[in-house]
C-alpha cells in the first residue's frame, strides 16, 4: 500500500462504515492520519490487472508498552463489488505472512457480530474467539457489541 492507493483506499473504507456494520468509525481519516497510525510494513492492497484496488488490509499496534510489541489490531476491507471472490482471505493471508515473519506474536481485531461474512473469513484464518464486549460503544444511537478474535502465531513461542 503506498500513497498512490490513498483515494481507492479510503474510498473503500468510506463504503465500509456506510454499511453500519464494519467499524464504529463516522468517517475515514485523511491519508496522512491512515498512514501514520498504519504499520508501514504490514499493509497490503489487492489490484485487478489495471491496478484498480479492490481491497486493503492494515494493522495498528495495540500498545506503545514494549510488553506489546508483538501484539497488533488488524483492519481487512474489500469493495462491495468485489466481496465473496477471495480477495479479503488473500489480503488476510498476506498479512499473517509478513506478521508471522516479523515477529508478531498477536494479530487481533473487533468485530460486530451482524458482520457474519468477516467473522466467517477471520475463523477460516486461523483466528479464534475470544470473548464478547457487550454494549462497548454506542453506534448511531444504539449500543453495540463487538466479538474481539485474534490468531496467535504458531511459529512464536
Amino acid at each position: 500500500m503506498t500513497d498512490q492507493h490513498a483515494r481507492r483506499v479510503l474510498d473503500i473504507y468510506r463504503l465500509g462504515i456506510a454499511t453500519g456494520n464494519a467499524t464504529f468509525e463516522t468517517e475515514p481519516p485523511t491519508w496522512a492520519q491512515f498512514t501514520a497510525t498504519r504499520l508501514p510494513d504490514h499493509r497490503f492492497v489487492a489490484l485487478d490487472a489495471t491496478g484498480t484496488v479492490l481491497g486493503w488490509v492494515a494493522c495498528t499496534p495495540v500498545s506503545d508498552r514494549c510488553v506489546y510489541a508483538g501484539v497488533v489490531e488488524q483492519s481487512v476491507y474489500v469493495h462491495l463489488d468485489h466481496q465473496g471472490h477471495g480477495i479479503g482471505r488473500a489480503l488476510l493471508q498476506a498479512l499473517i505472512t509478513s506478521t508471522d515473519a516479523a515477529g508478531i506474536w498477536t494479530v487481533q481485531s473487533g468485530i460486530f457480530p451482524e458482520n457474519t461474512a468477516s467473522l466467517a473469513l477471520h475463523a477460516a484464518c486461523g483466528f479464534r474467539t475470544v470473548g464478547t464486549r457487550h454494549r462497548i460503544g454506542q453506534h448511531h444511537g444504539a449500543w453495540r457489541d463487538v466479538i474481539l478474535i485474534e490468531r496467535r502465531s504458531p511459529t512464536i513461542t
